[in-house]
């Protein structure tokens, strides 16, 4: 048995209309993900639940919950070839919370049994005390939209089902392209099995599939030697690997290398910026998305802390953060405190309109919370986290953006970013791109650092395409120790000054 306990506080860095079923009902072969097949999973009963959270409030805190967590991920890789190596890994147990006032107290514990429970939750308890009497309620089972049907689960597909298609994309690539030395290439699918209880009686559970695919391509002109690659990543199963995927990344993987053998670096100072749809939604999420973050305005460490409700930017301008997208890297049928996954406006025509809460951030702005709180694994706390992110579409075309740029830069392929929350000063590391001169798209660039300020980047974007993209990489979120899967977007939109580090 592990216990750990700790009092938890809160930057952070960033790394990518269907009728919907319930998530109680799914059924994917052998695999039951009712209620009763998930408990039975856990092995608890209904009783061992109100006894465990009994427990947890025995020293009066507020409010107290349990996370069961049980996840499996599996890694495929090829080098050189061939598909030399492959591991495994599983998390499994729970962790108990409390909260008393401002107090938050945790524990958690990778054996599951009833006396182990007990033992976490009176740790956790001690943390958090209070004069609070909590007594016991009613279980009530809540369900929600499955935002990632499962068909065919990653606990049901072997290693030789999955090798086949990294050993197509080693072959399409090297197809391509006769400059290609080498590939690599993998394939992660992560199962988890999800139940979570609380002192309100919510009782809810959920089975999350995500599949993470990557293919880097080196190539060889001459003696320059260049790499570039391509991912894909969403809560999906196994029939998200097609031949029509496979593909699709390698003439990615290979067309963004090629370029870089003509790309320059620009000369660097402040300047238009454009940035692509898509992967280029690392500023909203960077840049402004971390300062939407209620505990960090709760705490008065945004920038935004003071500015809710105020107009941040254009009229135009709407940012959304929800969980709600079928199939995304940052779907969530439900956050990592029971709360039901949802669409926030964090900005609406302008006007900062919501931050992202989890209960106890929603708790002191006597809101609800929007279904934000997220934890790495059943050993950390919830803390408000960023699910998708994007911008919404404007009026412009792409074209006309361009065309109204004399001199800048269009930026394409960011590999990573990040910020400093109290400042806003962010920075992004840009892979590919190119030279804009007098309207049009002429020189590819590379290897380009993007420095500004969220707020002022923000209020500097004067002009927003109607070409959204929700990015499919696999982007991962670093916050507090924790990191997290998340999406991100953004329709082609005009920054009229960021500073571009260059020759």
């Amino acid at each position: 048995m592990k216990r750990r306990e700790f009092i938890k506080t809160g930057g952070a860095a960033l790394i990518g209309a269907a009728v919907l079923p319930q998530i109680s009902c799914i059924q994917m072969n052998n695999i039951s993900t009712n209620l009763a097949g998930m408990m039975n999973h856990f092995s608890v009963s209904s009783n061992d639940l109100r006894k465990v959270i009994t427990v947890a409030l025995e020293k009066g805190g507020d409010y107290a919950d349990l996370f069961f967590e049980h996840t499996m991920s599996n890694n495929i890789a090829l080098q050189d070839g061939d598909v030399n190596s492959a591991n495994s890994n599983i998390q499994y147990g729970v962790g108990i919370r409390v909260v008393a006032g401002d107090q938050t107290g945790y524990a958690y514990v990778e054996n599951i049994t009833l006396e182990d429970m007990m033992n976490a939750a009176r740790t956790a308890s001690r943390i958090a005390t209070g004069s609070a009497k909590t007594p016991p309620v009613k279980i009530d089972e809540k369900t929600f939209k499955n935002y990632y049907p499962v068909l065919n689960s990653w606990e049901e597909t072997s290693i030789q089902l999955k090798m086949p298609f990294l050993q197509k994309l080693n072959a399409r690539i090297f197809e391509l392209d006769p400059r290609v030395i080498k590939v690599n290439a993998s394939i992660i699918d992560t199962t988890s099995y999800i139940l979570y209880y609380n002192s309100e009686g919510t009782l809810c559970h959920d089975y999350r599939p995500m599949v993470v695919v990557r293919g880097q391509c080196i190539m060889q002109q001459g003696n320059m030697i260049e790499n570039n690659g391509s991912s894909r990543a969403g809560r999906r199963d196994f029939n998200f690997l097609t031949d029509e995927l496979i593909d699709e990344m390698a003439r990615e993987a290979v067309d963004y290398t090629s370029i870089l053998f003509e790309a320059v670096k620009p000369r660097g100072g402040e300047m238009p910026v454009v940035m692509a749809a898509g992967g280029s939604g690392i500023l909203l999420h960077e840049a402004i998305g971390h300062a939407f973050e209620a505990d960090f305005n709760r705490k008065n460490v945004s920038i935004f802390s003071d500015k809710l409700n105020q107009k941040i930017c254009d009229e135009h301008i709407n940012v959304v953060d929800e969980g709600t997208i079928e199939g995304s890297r940052g779907a969530i049928n439900f956050d990592d405190e029971g709360i039901e996954s949802q669409k926030t406006y964090i900005v609406k025509d302008g006007i900062l309109n919501s931050y992202l809460h989890d209960r106890i951030s929603a708790k002191h702005y006597g809101i609800a919370p929007t279904g934000n709180g997220r934890r790495q694994t059943f050993k950390h706390i919830p803390i408000p986290r960023m699910r998708i992110t994007y911008m919404e579409n404007g009026d412009y075309s792409e074209e006309e953006i361009i065309a109204s740029v004399k001199q800048g830069v269009y930026l394409d392929k960011f590999l990573n970013g990040q910020v400093q929350i109290g400042a806003g000063d962010f920075t992004f590391f840009v892979k590919n791109g190119y030279l804009i001169e007098n309207g049009k798209l002429t020189r590819p660039i590379k290897d380009v650092n993007i420095i500004g300020n969220g707020p002022k980047a923000l209020a500097d974007i004067t002009m927003v395409s109607n070409n959204l993209k929700i990015d499919t990489g696999a982007w991962t979120c670093g916050k507090d120790g924790q990191s997290a899967p998340v999406s991100q977007g953004l329709p082609s939109v005009l920054v009229k000054q960021l500073t571009v580090g260059g020759e």
